[in-house]
C-alpha cells in the first residue's frame, strides 16, 4: 500500500487507502426520437460530474444497438441545468 513516486525530479512517498464510491444511480428518462437525434428530458440532477453523465448517456444509447435502436454515437450534448440532452447518432435509424 506504500509507493514511492518520482515527480519533476522529486520523490514523494504515497500511501494507497481504499474508499467507497457512491455509484449505482437509477433514474427514468423521457425520450423523443427522430431520424438521427434523440432528445432526452427530465434527467435527474445527480451528484456526479457533468462529463460522467454525458458518458453514461452515451453508453446507454450505444449499448441499445443490439436491442433495437441505438448505435454509434456522434455527439452527446448534455445540459445539467435543464436536465436535458441531445444524443446524435452517426447514422439515422
Amino acid at each position: 500500500s506504500k509507493h514511492c513516486v518520482n515527480l519533476d525530479n522529486r520523490t514523494a512517498n504515497v500511501t494507497v487507502k481504499p474508499f467507497e464510491l457512491d455509484l449505482g444511480f437509477q433514474f427514468e428518462l423521457h425520450v423523443a426520437v427522430s431520424g438521427k437525434k434523440i432528445n432526452v428530458s427530465e434527467i435527474p440532477e445527480l451528484p456526479i460530474p457533468k462529463d460522467w453523465m454525458r458518458d453514461k448517456l452515451e453508453l446507454n444509447f450505444y449499448k441499445t444497438e443490439q436491442a433495437a435502436g441505438g448505435g454509434k454515437i456522434e455527439n452527446v450534448t448534455y445540459n445539467k441545468g435543464s436536465g436535458t440532452a441531445v444524443i446524435t447518432f452517426l447514422k439515422p435509424g
